[in-house]
């Protein structure tokens, strides 16, 4: 397998971290020199030995055979075209790890060393943030999506498929409209909902005892990402807002149903939208 003799990771948060900590482990690179926006995340990074060195974005650039953008995806829209500008004519191969792929394409469509860029997205997290949150094993057995690969260098595009198949990912590809759209199904709405169900307990039970005393495992579930950050997640909704606006009136249409039917009490009707829900089963065990 193609391996990277020095990796440079920016953004050291639970995906950038845990990435850089099986990279190193499953020996894929020598060395991982990290970058972050956040001093502390470098500290704690170098301290917990997720990265060898901690430099500016240039200096860890022109050291490296392949950089991997883990921070929001608005940072990933605004550094992109810059990192690629830097590494044209070097062989230099950069990927991504950002969720909301066709805006960040957008913004390297016509660039001259376009080819460079793998534009990807590894389906794996936590609501956890942090280079303290980063993990071994995140990635195991994840999906990662591969968008437009035959845009991308055949160097570029098997360098990062060794990098992904190290962290022992499904390769998968899609176009990005249609990775959005599926995005906006399985992973964003998720986020939109939690939040709002932790908005509306918050705003209701005015005894916040009550909801640690009477949380039960289907709560704990249901709200668990609305730990996640916000400094990501707007950057999401915002670039992929067409399709999760989509998802998100189609999820109200179908609490209106719930509603409609308790109010009228016809207990036939949904008792038919959950046996129509329980068919999730066959797709997810």
């Amino acid at each position: 397998m193609k391996k990277a003799k020095t990796v440079c990771i920016v953004g050291l948060g639970l995906i950038g971290g845990s990435m850089a900590l099986d990279l190193r482990s499953r020996h894929f690179s020598e060395k991982i020199i990290g970058v972050d926006a956040k001093p502390g995340h470098l500290k704690t990074a170098l301290r917990l030995g997720i990265i060898d060195e901690a430099l500016p974005l240039e200096a860890a650039v022109s050291r490296s055979d392949i950089v991997v953008l883990c921070t929001p995806v608005n940072v990933i829209r605004q550094l992109l075209p810059e990192i690629l500008y830097m590494t044209d004519g070097t062989g230099k191969v950069i990927t991504d790890t950002g969720s909301a792929k066709a805006a960040i394409l957008s913004c390297v469509r016509d660039h001259p060393n376009r080819k460079a860029y793998v534009a990807a997205h590894p389906m794996a997290g936590t609501e956890r943030s942090g280079p303290g949150a980063a993990f071994s094993g995140l990635f195991d057995n994840k999906y990662v999506i591969i968008c437009e690969k035959s845009e991308s260098d055949p160097h570029a595009v098997t360098l990062s498929e060794a990098l992904f198949r190290t962290l022992k990912m499904k390769i998968t590809y899609m176009e990005p409209f249609e990775h959005d759209k599926s995005a906006a199904y399985v992973s964003h709405i998720s986020h939109l909902a939690s939040f709002a169900l932790s908005l509306s307990v918050q705003e209701q039970e005015e005894d916040r005892s009550n909801i640690l005393r009477l949380a039960g495992g289907g709560f704990i579930s249901a709200v668990r990402l609305a730990k996640s950050s916000g400094e990501m997640w707007v950057p999401i909704f915002e670039q992929n807002n067409q399709n999760i606006i989509a998802v998100l009136q189609s999820y109200i249409n179908k609490l209106e149903l719930f509603k409609d039917y308790l109010i009228s009490g016809d207990e036939r009707k949904m008792l038919d939208l959950i046996r129509e829900a329980n068919k999730i089963e066959a797709i997810i065990q």
